[in-house]
């Protein structure tokens, strides 16, 4: 591979991880229209690279491709939110069992070290430091992966990454927030990594998931 090529795919993969990141958290609105030219100016890719990304996402379901009008950020409903919860649950869950089974002391400090990471940010929000919420988030994605990653399978990693971001996405558009509730759910499913217990760490995983989703029909935070 030339030195020019290795640059430009560099560059293109750039671009992917900040578009990408940007649809996530955010700073691309749902059903936001993404125009090359101004896509061009923002993320300094050629349209022909922004084509190619734009069509990756779109087979991420992140980005919807309308053929001869171009591209859209994915819309978000209610019923979508549902529909990613309940693939993360059973994901995310089955995953869970497989991990804790296998889990040797590395993994426990790795898991250790996240929940630390992610208790620290769930405090500054629970006293009202909003300026935090994407390192919170990101900081959940990690304990979350760090409790499943001795599942063993690489492919069901690949899988709950990509449906876990697609929850996530739901969670910074929609402001969701549930405080101390959620920290308690994180604690236990730390406590239950550490005993190996599965069965009740299942299910707390399923009560953290479906509170979330409840919470946010509930208060409307989404449209219907």
């Amino acid at each position: 591979m030339s030195e020019l090529t290795s640059t430009l795919d560099t560059a293109g993969e750039a671009a992917y991880r900040h578009i990408r990141h940007d649809i996530i958290f955010g700073g691309l609105a749902p059903g936001a229209r993404l125009r090359l030219e101004r896509l061009r100016e923002t993320y300094q890719a050629s349209v022909s690279t922004l084509r190619e990304i734009l069509n990756r996402l779109a087979s991420e379901r992140l980005v919807l491709a309308e053929g001869q009008r171009g591209f859209a950020v994915a819309s978000v409903s209610q019923q979508h939110f549902r529909d990613v919860a309940a693939m993360r649950e059973l994901l995310e869950g089955h995953a869970l069992k497989e991990s804790f089974l296998r889990g040797d002391v590395e993994w426990e400090s790795a898991v250790l070290a996240a929940h630390h990471k992610l208790a620290r940010m769930e405090a500054q929000m629970a006293g009202g430091a909003r300026s935090v919420t994407e390192d919170w988030k990101r900081y959940d994605r990690e304990f979350h992966a760090a409790l499943i990653s001795a599942c063993g399978s690489n492919e069901l990693m690949s899988a709950h990454r990509q449906i876990f971001d697609h929850y996530l996405r739901y969670q910074i558009i929609a402001v969701i927030y549930r405080g101390e509730e959620a920290s308690a759910e994180h604690r236990q499913l730390l406590d239950c990594a550490l005993k190996r217990d599965h069965e009740t760490a299942m299910a707390i995983l399923a009560r953290h998931i479906r509170a979330c989703v409840e919470h946010t029909v509930r208060n409307g935070l989404l449209p219907a």
